[in-house]
């Protein structure tokens, strides 16, 4: 039997089939499984409870309170005092979690509930979209290489994904879509579900990169490289953080450079330099000069300083120029996060001579440090809304993409705020780390579950051909016990 214990609430679906032997057909998804009494289906999500299927988890509700952990300014607006919120919301939001879905058929949509926001009558369209067309987008914040573009991104020794571009500070992985999802071995499909799941769902998650690091991703949480947790992401490239911190080094050292495995940064020819008067030192950078002061490729990508391969940074230098450099010139070496960094003091053969570094140098270099932003993960569930999740909410699909593209319908996904991107179909990403916990579901075709809803005025959703019919009050909800109403706290994760 079903443990109630463990279940927090049983949510009766409707259309169902009853099979030999009390078992019941499940059509939530197009498994279609047999469930025996007492049983849940594959994806866990569905059971036969006493011969009824049942949703095993409880429906949220979102519900807003006024925050009394900041200061409001008030002010007049329209002859009224500002409550203090930018855009006026719904008190109580119906979120799709735990409401069921109806794919792969045509049903309306388990929940379309009505109610009156501000005098105007509106309603929200939730429903479990079964998403085999979707995937994450993970930011992960580290200078470290962590593989090249396009290389292959592992769970278990299985390909989910690829590297794609590094962005300031940042590599970004594509992981998921459908070809891994359906289109490799069941094992590839499987293990890519429960890696999108997991990620999605603001759980750890350990990947390998092929000719790259391991590193462990959780929304919300710094990157774990190579077993080592990242602490902080770079202030800027080589180039900018001499241009940033050029002046607390004028007058305290005759030379710095900025390793960076993108743009490496020499202060005596950067522009920054030559506007304090900084004369050249006669140094000598390895790499591919770009302009003044900037220099690509000074040496292989890796896990050291800057995101470059090496642990001794006088590697990226040739000999100085005797005509410029002389014995005692003084030099600071360090990365674009702070976490290396050295100071040199030429000697009579202009030979670069590690010394202990000047307390004001340690006070720039804790500076960098300071400037640094804490290192996270950040992932961002992407997915395809269309099929029949769309015929849930009207009887002329195309009529919700045009709401939507117009502005006259809003797209959420467990309650948080998402981004549709342009062009056709409703392609939305959403931070999962806005949305309540455990807001993701599988169904082992494979395919992800994740809630959305669209909401609009009620009048707009008759003219879109909505299912006026199966529109219900809000407060028809109350005294249900399947709906668990929750705290709405954006960015309650992790």
């Amino acid at each position: 039997m079903i443990d109630a214990s463990q279940r927090a609430g049983l949510f009766t679906m409707t259309d169902t089939t009853t099979a030999g032997g009390d078992k019941i057909r499940c059509d939530a998804c197009p498994v279609m499984c047999y469930i025996k009494p007492g049983a849940a289906g594959a994806c866990d999500r569905y059971a036969n409870h006493n011969g009824e299927l049942v949703r095993v988890d409880p429906h949220i509700v979102l519900e807003r309170t006024v925050s009394h952990g900041g200061r409001l300014v008030p002010f007049q607006a329209g002859g009224g005092d500002w409550d203090g919120k930018l855009v006026r919301e719904p008190n109580v939001f119906v979120t799709a979690i735990g409401a069921g879905t109806t794919y792969p058929d045509y049903k309306p949509a388990p929940f379309i509930v009505s109610s009156e926001i501000d005098g105007v009558d509106m309603v929200t369209v939730v429903t479990e979209g079964i998403f085999s067309y979707c995937g994450v987008k993970v930011k992960i914040d580290t200078d470290r290489h962590l593989g090249p573009e396009t290389a292959t991104v592992r769970a278990q020794g299985e390909a989910i994904g690829h590297v794609t571009t590094g962005e300031y500070g940042s590599q970004m992985l594509s992981l998921g879509g459908v070809h891994h999802l359906t289109g490799g071995s069941k094992k590839e499909g499987r293990v890519t579900c429960d890696a999108l799941m997991d990620l999605s769902n603001c759980k750890p998650v350990e990947l390998t990169i092929d000719g790259g690091a391991t590193v462990v991703v959780q929304a919300g949480h710094p990157p774990i490289v190579n077993g080592v947790a990242e602490e902080r992401m770079r202030v800027g490239c080589g180039s900018a953080t001499i241009g940033m911190f050029a002046k607390q080094w004028h007058g305290k050292v005759d030379e710095v450079v900025v390793v960076d495995d993108h743009i490496t940064g020499v202060l005596s020819e950067h522009q920054a330099g030559k506007l304090l008067d900084i004369p050249d030192t006669g140094i000598k950078m390895k790499g591919r000069r770009s302009t003044p002061g900037r220099y690509f490729q000074v040496a292989e990508p890796g896990t050291g300083w800057g995101g470059t391969k090496i642990s001794d940074p006088l590697s990226v230098l040739g000999p100085f120029n005797p005509k410029e450099a002389r014995p005692g010139l003084t030099m600071l070496m360090v990365s674009t996060t702070g976490e290396h960094a050295a100071y040199y003091v030429l000697d009579e053969a202009l030979t670069p001579v590690e010394t202990q570094m000047p307390l004001d140098l340690k006070l720039s270099v804790e500076r960098i440090q300071e400037n640094c932003e804490p290192a996270l993960c950040t992932v961002l569930f992407m997915g395809g809304a269309g099929g029949s999740l769309r015929a849930g909410v009207t009887d002329n699909p195309v009529r919700l993409t045009r709401s939507v593209k117009d502005a006259l319908t809003r797209v959420t996904s467990g309650g948080a705020p998402v981004y549709v991107w342009p062009g056709g179909g409703i392609t939305f990403m959403v931070d999962v780390t806005q949305m309540p916990a455990g807001a993701f579901g599988y169904v082992p075709t494979p395919a992800l579950v994740a809630p959305i809803e669209f909401t609009l005025r009620l009048s707009d959703y008759a003219a879109l051909g909505g299912h006026m019919d199966y529109v219900r009050p809000l407060a028809s909800l109350k005294d249900n016990t399947e709906v668990r109403p929750m705290p709405y706290s954006p960015g309650r994760h992790p």
